[in-house]
This record gives C-alpha cells, structure tokens and sequence, in this order.
C-alpha cells in the first residue's frame, strides 16, 4: 500500500471528524454523542431490527446495546422483541424520540449549510462533487465477498433477481428450464464455487464459478443489484475469480452471455477475455470468451 496515500487518507479523515464535530460529546449542541443522533437516524419513522442497525452501522452487539440503553433510558426509544421470533428485537422511536430526531436533522443541514457557506459557487460544486465521488467509493470498499452454498437464502435471492431482470432483457424473455444452468453440486467446493456481495449486511450480487476436473473453469451467473451498480463490483467479481481459477490450478477461463448485456460485453472485453467460437449450446448466448490465465494474480 502507497505510504503517500495513506497520509492523505488519515489527513482527510482528521479534517472531517474536526469539521462535522464528531469529535466532541454533545453532537450538534445536543446532550449525547454522534453515536446515539446517528443510530437516532438509522431507526427512523418505521423502526428498525437491532441486527439490521448493527449491519448497517458496522457496530458490535455489546456497543449498540449500549446506545441503545442510553436512548431508551432517555425516553427516545423503545426495544421490544417480536412475537413470532423473540431473538428479534426492533427499535421504535417514541414521541420524544421523534422529536428528538427532527432537531438533529434540522442542526444536520444547518452543520452542512455552514461547510458551503464560506465558498463561492464554483468550490461549493466542486466539494459537492468530491463528495458524491468520496462516498461512491467508499460504499465500494465496504462491499464484501463471501463464498455460500446455491441453497443460501442470500444466493437465493440474488439468482432469482438475475432470472427476473433476464426475463425483461431478453428479446426472447427467459426460462431457467431452458438455460445450461450449472446443477446445485457444480457451485460447491470442489466442482465450484459461489459468491455473493454484500454492503451493509444486505446481499446486492452474485457471481459462480465452475471448476469442472480436466476442463477450462467457467464463470457462470454473475449479476449485481441496480442500486449497487456503479461501484466496480462486476470488475471486482471478475478478479476474484480469475484469481480463484487460478488457484486451482486453471489456465483457461471462459463465459458466455447474451447480446442484451452489452455492460457485460464491455466489461469482459476490458478485463482481457476473447471473443471465442461457440464452445456449449447455450440457447441464451450469441457471445462466448475466454482468457488464459497463468498463476495467481497479484492483490
């Protein structure tokens, strides 16, 4: 890692915290610290369950029971666990909680009016679109890859998304009883593997890998949500697997894909993958690549 870069990252964070006031045990002028206004926040108007507040925030149990003890005691929230699953707590505001938020949100654009107050109209847009490029890419590197079995509610979820937006792509719509779908057995160690993306706790991509023994490796249903589109996670999926295939011993890797996915196309093309003759029947596909791949990719 460039030493240069993390200087100016630590500078930068001790900018931020100084300016927006995080620093300091009454956030905002009111009685309690950024800890408790955010979590305020985050539990918002419909409430919220404590494993979703801890995922979203990147917190350990024993600190959010802490805030949230605070608040409660307060009067701002109340946690209660539900009927159907006592192990699920979820967090309400109250009327005072309500309130209380309100005032943080209002003392929240006055904090931000006060950053752009000093500028002229040039440097307010060009902070503003610093920022916006700042939180792209941090919400990227808190995007994290886990490998799951095809059978998880997670995996689930991504590949029944990925068939439904195929279905609206398509020309010919689409039917996974007609695709070259990869069997259950054929994303698990060791014929394979299977990885979804998650930000925030909340799964948001997918991307497979077979391993067939004797056989090239294929990347097979990569997919990323629309909301988390944008953040280099197609390319990020990609080195993760071609660095997988790698590992297991791979120098050849292939895919097909449709012509409707012309990002798709883009992205292959761009991360060294050649446009090949056809090499399955895939009904589905008008464009087949591969890439030799030699050893593990440096990180």
């Amino acid at each position: 890692m460039d030493a240069t870069q993390i200087d100016q990252v630590r500078r930068f964070n001790r900018a931020v915290t100084e300016r927006v006031g995080v620093l300091h045990d009454h956030y905002l002028g009111r009685d309690r610290p950024v800890g408790e206004a955010r979590l305020l926040w985050e539990v918002g108007e419909q409430g919220q369950d404590v494993r979703w507040l801890r995922e979203r925030l990147g917190l350990d149990s024993g600190y959010v029971s802490r805030l949230l003890r605070s608040l409660a005691d307060d009067g701002l929230v109340t946690v209660q666990p539900q009927s159907r699953d006592r192990r699920v707590r979820t967090v309400r505001l109250t009327e005072a909680g309500r309130a209380e938020r309100a005032l943080v949100d209002r003392r929240s654009d006055e904090l931000a009016g006060s950053l752009l107050e000093p500028l002229n109209a040039a440097q307010r847009d060009r902070l503003v679109t610093a920022m916006a490029e700042v939180n792209r890419l941090l919400t990227a590197a808190t995007v994290v890859l886990h490998t799951v079995a095809p059978d998880h509610p997670d995996a689930q979820y991504c590949l029944q998304s990925y068939f439904g937006e195929l279905r609206e792509r398509f020309a010919s719509g689409f039917d996974p009883v007609r695709s070259l779908l990869p069997d259950a057995g054929e994303l698990q160690p060791p014929h394979g593997l299977l990885l979804v993306a998650r930000l925030h706790g909340e799964p948001v991509g997918c991307a497979g890998l077979k391993l067939p023994p004797g056989a090239p490796a294929e990347i097979k249903r990569m997919w990323v949500a629309p909301q988390a589109r944008g953040l280099g996670l197609g390319r990020r999926f990609v080195a993760e697997l071609v660095a997988r295939a790698a590992r297991h011993g791979c120098d050849l890797l292939r895919l097909d894909t449709n012509e409707a996915l012309t990002a798709a196309i883009g992205l292959y093309r761009s991360c060294g993958f050649e446009e090949v003759a056809a090499f399955n029947d895939e009904p589905y596909a008008h464009h087949w690549f591969e890439k030799r791949i030699t050893g593990v990719p440096p990180g």
